[in-house]
C-alpha cells in the first residue's frame, strides 16, 4: 500500500471531529510554510478567505463567513481550539450523528461570523477599526455549548475535579463576556455568536425539533452534485424495545436500553429516533 493510500485510508477512518482537526491543521501548516518558502506575508493566503468587518468586502467573498474558521493565527490558537474540539467533539459523537455534528460546527461558524459582522458595523465603539475574523473558536463554542446544554449533569474530568458539563457552558460564557472590553472583541463577539447557536439548536432538539435540518439537506444536496458515487437505497433500522422512565426498571435494564438507544444513534443517526426514545434519552441526560 502505497503512502498516499495509507493516509487517505487512515483519514477515512475518522470520526468528523477528527477529519476536522487533521483539515485544519493541515491548512495551518500550509499556508504558514508558504509565507515562510515565498517570502509572503503571513497572511497573504489568508486574506481571500478571513471574514471582514465591512459589509463591502464580504460581498465580494460572501465564502469567507465559512472559511474564515479553517484560518487560524498562531500556533497556539490552532492548538487549543482543535484540543476543545476532540474532547466536545467525542461526547458529542457518542449520541449524535455526523451529520448533526457538521449543522452545529458550520452553523456555529456562520452565526459567529454574523454576529461579528453585525456589531462591527453597527455599535459605535467599533467605529474606525479595521479589523478581520479568523480561527475554529465560534465552531467550536457551538459545538461545547451544544453539548453542555443537552446533557447539563453529565459530569467530565477536569485536571483533578469532576465537573458538570452546565458549570462549563456558564463559564465560557461568562469569560467571553467578561472579556469582551479588554481585548480581541471580534473574537469573543464570534464565541457568543457560536454559543447561542449551541444552546438554541440543543434546546430545540430536545423539543423534537432539529434547526439545522435544511442546512443539512443543503449540504448533502452540494455533496451529490459534485459526487458521482451511487447511494445504496438499503437502511439499516435498529428496533429496541421502548421503555418510558417511569417504567421503574432495574439498573442493568436501564442502562441497556440507554445502550441500545446511543447504537441505534450511532447506526441510523438521531433522527431515526423516535419520540419516546428521544424523550427518554433526554430525561437520563438530566439525572445527576
Amino acid at each position: 500500500m502505497s503512502v498516499t493510500k495509507d493516509l487517505q485510508y487512515k483519514f477515512s477512518r475518522l470520526n468528523i471531529a477528527e477529519k476536522l482537526i487533521v483539515i485544519n491543521v493541515v491548512i495551518y501548516i500550509v499556508n504558514t510554510l508558504l509565507a515562510f518558502l515565498f517570502g509572503l506575508d503571513y497572511g497573504f493566503l489568508m486574506r481571500w478567505f478571513e471574514l471582514p468587518k465591512a459589509f463591502g468586502d464580504f460581498i465580494v467573498q460572501p465564502w469567507s463567513v465559512v472559511t474564515y474558521s479553517f484560518f487560524h493565527g498562531g500556533i497556539w490558537h490552532v492548538f487549543w481550539n482543535m484540543l476543545l474540539l476532540y474532547f466536545s467533539g467525542r461526547i458529542f459523537l457518542n449520541l449524535f450523528s455526523a451529520k448533526t455534528f457538521i449543522n452545529v460546527y458550520f452553523l456555529g461558524a456562520i452565526a459567529g461570523g454574523l454576529v461579528f459582522l453585525l456589531s462591527y458595523n453597527v455599535f459605535p465603539v467599533f467605529s474606525g477599526i479595521n479589523t478581520s475574523l479568523i480561527g475554529a473558536s465560534a465552531a467550536v463554542m457551538a459545538v461545547l455549548l451544544f453539548v453542555c446544554t443537552y446533557l447539563p449533569n453529565q459530569e467530565v474530568r477536569v485536571i483533578f475535579f469532576n465537573v458538570k458539563l452546565w458549570y462549563i457552558g456558564v463559564f465560557v460564557v461568562l469569560l467571553d463576556l467578561i472579556q469582551l472590553p479588554m481585548g480581541n472583541s471580534g473574537g469573543h463577539l464570534a464565541h457568543l455568536g457560536g454559543e447561542l447557536l449551541g444552546f438554541l439548536y440543543a434546546k430545540k432538539l430536545m423539543d423534537g425539533k432539529d434547526i439545522g435540518e435544511g442546512f443539512g439537506n443543503l449540504i448533502d444536496r452540494l455533496g451529490s452534485s459534485f459526487s458521482r458515487r451511487k447511494r445504496s437505497n438499503l437502511k439499516t433500522v435498529h428496533r429496541s424495545k421502548r421503555m418510558n422512565r417511569d417504567d421503574k426498571p432495574s439498573k442493568q435494564e436501564y442502562q441497556k436500553h440507554i445502550d441500545a438507544i446511543l447504537d441505534k444513534i450511532s447506526k441510523s443517526g438521531y433522527e431515526s429516533l423516535t419520540k419516546e426514545e428521544k424523550d427518554f434519552l433526554f430525561k437520563a441526560g438530566k439525572e445527576d
